[in-house]
């Protein structure tokens, strides 16, 4: 009978070599539901489970450095402010945290998690696109439903239904919404003619969260607590039509894009700290990254989306490829989360914003 070659053993029980210049997150454990069920204590093995289990850990802990981060934890020097001198005025300054997201998060009910960041501070920054501004305004005047993702099309259109994934929109609802904007949107152009007021995309949003008066809304909150929300693709979406509409009904209107790129940049360069949570991808993404360049990047930065990146998108990049743009820091520690956003982002919100709000206002 024919040995077994020695090489043959050596090659599949090669021995392991020192790995202590590898860098490790410790033992693989995942939750041991004869515990009981205790969802803390679940989530948190998310960090040792593996996979994208372990990187939505990582996501929670990027962000709750995001949110503990205070000036008060670097030393002073001598190009700070006097007023930033000062031990308790440093224990003021925060990150000033970027929240992106696609219009989908909207329309879906990611959005009262929206809300409830915008309702208490917890954001500093909007950037979203039409769709993600409108859905919002939409949803005070007539509900989204929960359809399938497998319903016809064409008997959807003969019915006047809109399908978004497994979401339905009565068509009513656009008509609904044409008349609650057509009266602002008027009242924008005599204020323009009259003062010389120009809107940018954020202070249309801001004057819409104002009359909406309907504290279900983003922005409303977002108005109320002097948010803004920045939309460079204001016009790609139901919002766009009504402002076309207009354009005949009633002409003039004019929407000025430079005052808001000088706005959202500026926050970015004259930011202490600055982190960036991006849900989903396109224009959103690049537009607070960005931002994030003109200050040679983000300290903080977590992206949670589905896209890959071998197509060479901005939208499936890694957040290895902003460093190489100057978007984040050479020495941050971004995470990025492979995963549907409507699953993954309630998770991450209650194990880092909602806990930071709580623990805070009970104090």
């Amino acid at each position: 009978m024919a040995q077994l070659p020695d090489s043959v053993k050596q090659t599949v029980l090669f021995q392991t070599q020192s790995a202590a210049d590898i860098p490790t997150g410790g033992v693989v454990k995942g939750y041991d539901f004869n515990q009981g069920i205790n969802y803390d204590e679940l989530f948190k093995s998310y960090r040792t489970t593996g996979f994208q289990a372990t990187n939505l850990a990582l996501a929670v802990e990027e962000i709750n450095r995001m949110l503990h981060w205070r000036l008060s934890d670097v030393p002073v020097t001598p190009e700070d402010d006097d007023d930033l001198k000062d031990i308790e005025a440093r224990k003021k300054v925060k990150c000033k945290i970027f929240l992106g997201y696609t219009s989908n998060m909207i329309s879906c009910g990611v959005r009262e998690i929206i809300r409830f960041l915008v309702q208490h501070k917890l954001v500093d920054v909007i950037v979203t696109t039409a769709g993600g501004v409108e859905e919002d305004f939409i949803k005070c005047l007539a509900p989204t439903l929960i359809g399938d993702f497998a319903l016809s099309g064409i008997e959807l259109r003969k019915r006047g239904m809109n399908r978004i994934g497994n979401l339905l929109i009565a068509n009513d609802n656009y008509c609904k919404f044409e008349d609650f904007v057509n009266p602002v949107l008027d009242k924008m152009l005599e204020e323009q003619k009259a003062t010389g007021e120009v809107w940018s995309p954020s202070k249309i949003i801001n004057r819409l969260g104002k009359e909406i008066n309907n504290e279900e809304s983003v922005y409303y909150w977002a108005w109320k607590n002097d948010i803004p929300v920045f939309c460079p693709a204001i016009t790609d979406g139901s919002l766009g039509d009504m402002i076309y509409f207009h354009s005949y009904q009633n002409p003039g209107l004019i929407v000025d894009l430079a005052t808001d790129i000088r706005g959202l940049n500026s926050i970015a360069v004259f930011a202490k700290k600055t982190g960036m949570v991006i849900l989903g991808g396109g224009v959103i993404k690049h537009h607070i990254c960005n931002a994030n360049l003109m200050r040679n990047g983000a300290d903080f930065s977590v992206f949670v989306n589905t896209a890959q990146e071998f197509d060479g998108s901005d939208s499936g990049a890694r957040p290895d490829e902003a460093k190489s743009w100057g978007k984040i820091k050479m020495d941050a520690t971004p995470v990025k989360v492979y995963g549907e956003a409507s699953l993954l982002f309630p998770i991450i919100v209650a194990q880092s914003f909602a806990k930071y709000h709580f623990e805070n206002s009970s104090k």
